[in-house]
């Protein structure tokens, strides 16, 4: 009996030394990622640079001026204010849209700035308050009139990027893939009668067709989903989101953000 009597309490005290224990460790791993994230703001703070990776093959978003060569567009224009308000010096890194995330993952950069939408991301990057909001359509060649409507695209070829929300969509819908580079890609593909069509978005899309002055492109339709698009960082990247949302209030509040988007647009696309 004594001996049974010692065997309980023994168990009892084990226990409670796991249970004290794992509540240290779950305490400690929270210090830890918080650490983390102080860390990697008063890194980039000591660099004074804010290190930012996008396509650079994007318009309007981020591209090159044809003039000038220069890295321009809408994400570019807000991520360096973002970046001047923070007191940090922007620094692009100029990646294929299908390596972007491993190049994040990498610390190739801090923030993926590139239109950027959360859907099926949620759980593994720290996202930004929202800065555009657009909607998702569909191209076709001008004289394909067999696709009107979202059923229509079941059995057909979308040209799209593999890690794109664009590329979620057109195989939710049904369609059979074609994997791409980006817009342009996609674009190049339709017109040459090897992909039927494309998701994308619709600003994209009508900042090409109004520069390029290409007749043989159409929207289809709409799909009617708005698309939200966010900054991306790294899974625990707190204090640096934090900053990040700090500015882009700012400049929501002082007009700053809607004067870049009619500038790109001619309308707030930032609601």
């Amino acid at each position: 009996m004594k001996k049974m009597f010692f065997a309980i309490i023994l168990g009892v005290c084990v226990a409670l030394i796991t249970a004290c224990g794992s509540g240290a460790s779950d305490n400690a791993n929270k210090q830890s990622g918080s650490k983390e994230s102080g860390d990697l703001w008063k890194s980039i703070q000591d660099k004074g640079v804010l290190t930012i990776g996008t396509e650079g093959t994007y318009a309007p978003f981020t591209f090159h001026d044809k003039k000038t060569d220069k890295l321009t567009g809408y994400d570019v224009e807000v991520i360096t204010e973002v970046a001047k308000r923070l007191d940090l010096k922007p620094e692009f890194k100029e990646t294929q849209w299908d390596s972007m995330f491993a190049g994040l993952n990498a610390k190739r950069f801090d923030v993926v700035a590139n239109q950027v939408g959360k859907t099926g991301r949620e759980n593994q990057y720290d996202f930004s308050d929202k800065y555009t909001t657009s909607q998702a359509i569909v191209v076709t060649k001008s004289d394909n009139n067999d696709i009107k409507k979202l059923s229509d695209v079941k059995g057909k070829k979308a040209a799209q990027s593999l890690t794109s929300n664009y590329n979620k969509l057109a195989t939710d819908a049904g369609a059979k893939i074609e994997g791409v580079e980006g817009l342009a890609q996609s674009i190049q593909l339709i017109q040459q009668g090897r992909a039927d069509l494309t998701f994308n978005d619709k600003l994209a899309v009508l900042n090409y067709l109004k520069t390029s002055g290409n007749k043989n492109l159409k929207v289809a339709f709409e799909t009617g989903d708005p698309q939200e698009t966010y900054f991306a960082f790294r899974k625990g990247s707190g204090e640096v989101v934090d900053k990040v949302n700090g500015a882009l209030k700012e400049m929501k509040k002082d007009g700053t953000l809607a004067k870049i988007s009619k500038k790109w647009f001619g309308e707030d696309v930032t609601k």
